[in-house]
């Protein structure tokens, strides 16, 4: 019968550590991990939104160049159409 008490009580030690181990890394994912993850995700959202403002910016750019010399557009267009074209054979 001791034998058995001695078991349940090295079981239920055991079910307290993890219970505590349980509670330490849900803590520590409560307190670090996830801000960690939420300011990695909200850099890189930055980083998105800015290299899509810059590219916004340079095709407005361009657009502004097309528009003020459409010939000169159509030539350089034609230009790399006909080395993309002699390149591919």
């Amino acid at each position: 019968m001791a034998h058995d008490t001695t078991e349940s009580s090295i079981a239920g030690d055991a079910t307290a550590q993890i219970a505590r181990l349980r509670e330490q890394v849900e803590a520590l994912m409560r307190d670090r991990v996830t801000p960690a993850l939420a300011d990695a995700a909200g850099r890189a959202e930055r980083a998105i939104h800015g290299a899509a403002d810059s590219v916004r910016g340079q095709a407005e750019t361009v657009s502004g160049k097309v528009r003020e010399q459409p010939l000169v557009a159509v030539l350089i267009a034609a230009g790399i159409g006909y080395l993309l074209g002699r390149a591919m054979r």
